[in-house]
Formats: C-alpha cells, structure tokens, sequence
C-alpha cells in the first residue's frame, strides 16, 4: 500500500473531532474514510481510530485494508463475520467521547447499514462530529433527486441523525477509468439535483485527475487516491489499460 500524500486540508473547525461517512453501496464512501483517516493522521498530534461498521456487503470494505492501515499508524477496528451474520464493533461510545483521539466511521450502504450507527445519535449529532452522506452521480441510486431523497430520508429515519446537520458530498468516480469528462460531468449532474435543496461541501477527484480540474469548476475538491482496488481492476504499471 503506497503512502499518501495527504489530502488539502478542509476547513472544519478546530471543534470537528469525529467523522462519520455515509452512503449507498458503490459511492465510495469507505475510499474517502480512508482517506480522511489518513489525512488526520499525517497531521500529528492525536492518534486516529477507524471503524469499519459495514454489513452490508462483502468488497470494496475499508477492512480489506486494515492491516495496511494499521501498519501507517492507524488504529483499524472491524468485526469479522460469520456469513453474512451482522456484527457489532465494541468501543464506538468510548471514542466518539474521547478528545484526545480522531475517530472516523465507515458505515454500511444505505438505511440497512446506517441502522448500526442509531444507537450513537445524541453523539453524532453535536458540533464535534461531522456526518457525511456520499453520492457518486454514475451509480443507480443516484441519478435522480426522487431516488436521493428517497433513500436518503431511509437513511437518516434509522441513524438519528438530524438533516440540518447532514453535510453532503459528491463523488463523481469510476474508479481508474475515470476521465476528467467524467467528473466535470457528475459535478454538474449533482449540482443540478441536489444544490436546489442542500448544498453540497465539496466533491471528491481522483487525485491524478485533480490538476486538470480544479481549474475548470469553482466547487471545493479534495482529491484522493483509491486504495480499494483488486487485482482485476488495477491500473497497469506503464498506465496502460
């Protein structure tokens, strides 16, 4: 696993100590935790805590890289399952609470995986916490205002967490075949949907692509890089395909 090279930093507020990523299956939230996670990390002074809460399916999950992580200092909590028998990670609470600690959550798809995180709902909602809810325009479940709204509403009815303290995030991605066409184009597609009602913080850009965008749209980006990438979707080493 390559070292990042951070993330620019976002402007949060020195209060902002938990960060909890939301989202359907497919829009990246777990690539973008991890990122976050790794960015925290970088910036010193206090240890950070991830947590892998999705139950949901069984790729793409922050845990396939958790001995990676932990090996770059994160520390990387999971519960292996049985199947699919849904578990439950000791030491939430505890963390969320904790002040001398980041803690960053990576839950499951969708309102079947946010039910996980109900229990935690006075703490996710308090000004240390900022809650994420990610939506990647090229997936299904996202290409129309009524489906967002739909699922989104799912969502937050079994999280307990209050929509005013939602922040929205797009994430225009197709993983390495993503082309500077394409986020341009899912920056507009999202901004058209959901702008109207909420806005959006910032949208995410591959981190190859970030230089060849961030001059064409006046939105805030953060770049990141994909680090949940299996064998038989990997960019080849002369960066052919």
């Amino acid at each position: 696993m390559e070292k990042s090279s951070g993330l620019r930093p976002l402007r949060l507020g020195e209060q902002t100590k938990n960060f909890v990523f939301l989202g359907e299956a497919g829009s990246g939230k777990s690539e973008i935790a991890i990122n976050f996670a790794l960015s925290l990390r970088q910036q010193g002074g206090k240890e950070v805590h991830l947590f892998d809460l999705d139950m949901t399916k069984p790729l793409f999950r922050s845990r396939d890289q958790g001995e990676a992580l932990a090996a770059m200092g994160i520390r990387f909590h999971c519960e292996q399952q049985f199947m699919d028998a849904p578990t439950v990670t000791g030491g939430v609470t505890r963390l969320l609470r904790e002040e001398r600690c980041y803690t960053v959550l990576d839950v499951g798809g969708d309102y079947i995986g946010a039910r996980a995180i109900g229990g935690y709902a006075p703490l996710l909602n308090d000004s240390r916490t900022a809650v994420y809810y990610v939506m990647n325009p090229f997936r299904p479940w996202s290409m129309t205002i009524d489906h967002i709204d739909r699922v989104l509403g799912e969502t937050l009815g079994v999280s307990h967490v209050q929509l005013d303290h939602l922040k929205l995030i797009g994430n225009p991605n197709l993983g390495i075949h993503t082309t500077r066409e394409d986020v341009l184009d899912g920056i507009r597609t999202l901004t058209e949907l959901v702008a109207p009602y909420k806005p959006l913080d910032f949208f995410c850009v591959w981190e190859p692509l970030y230089e060849q965008v961030k001059g064409a749209v006046s939105a805030p980006l953060l770049p990141i890089r994909l680090y949940l990438t299996y064998p038989w979707n990997r960019m080849p080493e002369d960066g052919s395909y």
